[in-house]
């Protein structure tokens, strides 16, 4: 069976908010370790069969994910998730490295449709608080056991 990416990650959070709240099993447990795994054997981005970007959008941050995957959103599972980083995440580290703008700050690259209560940002193309709110978390948790 061939698994996506984008879905997996959708589970991986599920199951790390169920394993905080209500304890987890060795079962969910195993099952997120798998969820990582095949993340991780992937770079976050990458086809294991032959190395290229699965998908150019998942390079590009958004904010809410909604449902979406990116690159941002792998890294911020893994720093909430609480361990130490795995050597596999530098490519995308630096990738999330180099969006940093000039002034400090990522861009909202990626606004997802659907129905938006509030704006919560100034839309695509311009600096986000909260890809930078992100990035700088992920960059705090890699940078410390760096």
């Amino acid at each position: 069976m061939v698994s996506s990416a984008a879905t997996t990650i959708n589970v991986l959070e599920g199951l790390l908010a169920h394993e905080r709240v209500m304890g987890g099993s060795a079962q969910s447990l195993d099952a997120r370790r798998r969820g990582e795994e095949y993340l991780l054997e992937r770079g976050l981005f990458r086809r294991k069969s032959t190395g290229g970007v699965i998908d150019p959008v998942w390079l590009t941050f958004s904010f809410p994910t909604r449902w979406h995957y990116d690159v941002l959103r792998a890294l911020e599972y893994f720093r909430s998730a609480g361990e130490p980083p795995d050597p596999r995440l530098a490519e995308a580290v630096e990738l999330l490295r180099a969006k940093k703008q000039p002034d400090g700050t990522w861009l909202l690259e990626n606004t997802h449709p659907g129905i938006v209560h509030f704006p919560v940002d100034d839309g695509d193309g311009r600096s986000s608080r909260w890809n930078t709110l992100r990035a700088l978390r992920v960059l705090d948790w890699y940078g410390r056991a760096v």
